[in-house]
């Protein structure tokens, strides 16, 4: 059993200090935020994510899991400390490695002697480097450990992962870091830190690049009679390829591919790289937003002003709270920047919508279709596709619905009188 720390209870924070307490080592959680630790410590979870009630409270009810304001006690005595802090996206791409130079000095300070920084976070390549020469201390060692949790399935992704990166020139603090995840039946790759920091952008550059590359394939097979669910069933079947990532819809969003994918461009800038295929990725995604508000203003007769959209899902994907880059909120603003006045309803959002007072927030899918005249399906909520077309009908002015993730059944709301238009299809 280690004692680690883990300095931030954000999506990865929370996600990694539970799941660690639940694999048998003592975990003090930290944040500056005395509102959102109070939460934790009375049981209630400041987002949504599927497990992590659950697999906080056993970590809690073992004794292993605890959640403090107190940054500086809680790392005097911690053998590992995660740094889980916010990277945003800076004015000119780059990440922006504020909140994880300011807790340096806190660090430096008060962290024992042969103790281990752990980059949680997703940083530049090199920051590991840049980390360790800010600490001042040669007798602390820091590893770049980088995640890969999905929002929605942050627990299950985190106990049961594809692989566990970590990187490091120490080789001890290697060691002291894998042994972590001994229970974790996954492979542990050990590198040097600058190629885990880069394996981390990598990655999510890939998906991001391949998520566009079957967006761009959808509207290809709309404008030739193809049906991206067909082709999307042979490409997934090549070894080659695989069948994840290949579910085309309005563009991806969320904290870490807008971000990641423009700061991998700029590191690839600052290094000398016009990275032109990445650069592509990132501005045919923001062209699907774009496509998608298009097909809503066709099928309102060219026009949305003066008119209401119903809009089902706001958050960037489902089983999140998660607003940040929604591709929903974008392609909602270009239609309210044409005139339209939004009606939306999501799962994980009730009254005033104070990021987005804009959108008028109601209660049941059904409640933002009174009266509109279109609906558009953005976030893939389960619940969604069972919703009777007929029910719809009798609340929309038009029989318009643009289901941007295909989640409808197609024949079912045509069946029932609706110009359906799916995306790929």
């Amino acid at each position: 059993m280690a004692r680690v720390a883990i300095v931030g209870t954000g999506y990865v924070g929370l996600a990694t200090g539970a799941c660690l307490s639940t694999l048998g080592h003592h975990v003090h959680c930290l944040d500056i935020s005395a509102e959102k630790i109070e939460m934790l410590n009375s049981g209630v979870m400041p987002i949504v994510e599927a497990n992590l009630a659950e697999t906080v409270a056993v970590g809690v009810a073992a004794g292993l899991l605890h959640f403090s304001t107190d940054v500086e006690g809680g790392i005097s005595d911690r053998e590992v400390v995660f740094l889980c802090l916010p990277t945003p996206q800076g004015d000119d791409g780059s990440a922006d490695l504020s909140y994880v130079m300011g807790i340096l000095p806190v660090l430096s300070e008060y962290l024992p002697s042969g103790a281990v920084v752990v980059n949680k976070s997703t940083v530049p390549v090199g920051t590991a480097a840049t980390v360790h020469e800010a600490l001042r201390r040669d007798d602390v060692s820091v590893v770049s450990n980088p995640e890969f949790l999905r929002q929605g399935t942050a627990v299950n992704d985190f106990l049961h992962p594809s692989r566990v990166v970590i990187g490091s020139d120490d080789s001890t603090a290697l060691e002291t870091v894998a042994a972590l995840y001994e229970k974790i039946d996954a492979p542990i790759l050990k590198m040097n830190a600058a190629s885990a920091e880069a394996m981390k952008y990598a990655a999510n550059a890939f998906l991001a690049t391949k998520l566009t590359f079957i967006n761009a394939i959808a509207d290809i097979c709309e404008v030739t009679g193809a049906d991206i669910f067909d082709v999307v069933s042979g490409l997934g079947l090549d070894p080659r390829i695989g069948s994840d990532f290949l579910r085309p819809g309005p563009g991806w969003g969320g904290s870490c591919f807008p971000k990641d994918t423009r700061a991998l461009v700029r590191i690839a800038q600052d290094g000398g790289y016009d990275f032109a295929l990445l650069r592509g990725v990132i501005e045919t995604n923001d062209q699907q937003y774009a496509r998608i508000a298009e097909k809503v203003i066709e099928e309102c007769g060219g026009s949305v002003a003066g008119k209401t959209i119903a809009a089902w899902g706001l958050t960037f994907k489902a089983h999140t709270d998660d607003l940040r880059d929604s591709p929903a909120i974008a392609i909602l603003r270009m239609l309210q920047s044409a005139g339209a006045t939004i009606r939306g309803y999501d799962p994980t959002a009730q009254g005033p919508y104070a990021a987005h007072p804009w959108i008028d927030v109601v209660n049941t899918p059904l409640d933002a279709c009174d009266g509109a005249d279109a609906l558009a399906v953005l976030t893939e909520w389960p619940e969604f596709s069972v919703i009777s077309p007929d029910e719809v009908a009798s609340r929309l002015k038009l029989r318009a619905v643009v289901d941007a993730r295909n989640v409808l059944d197609r024949a079912a709301w045509r069946a029932a009188g609706f110009e359906y238009r799916g995306v790929g299809r």
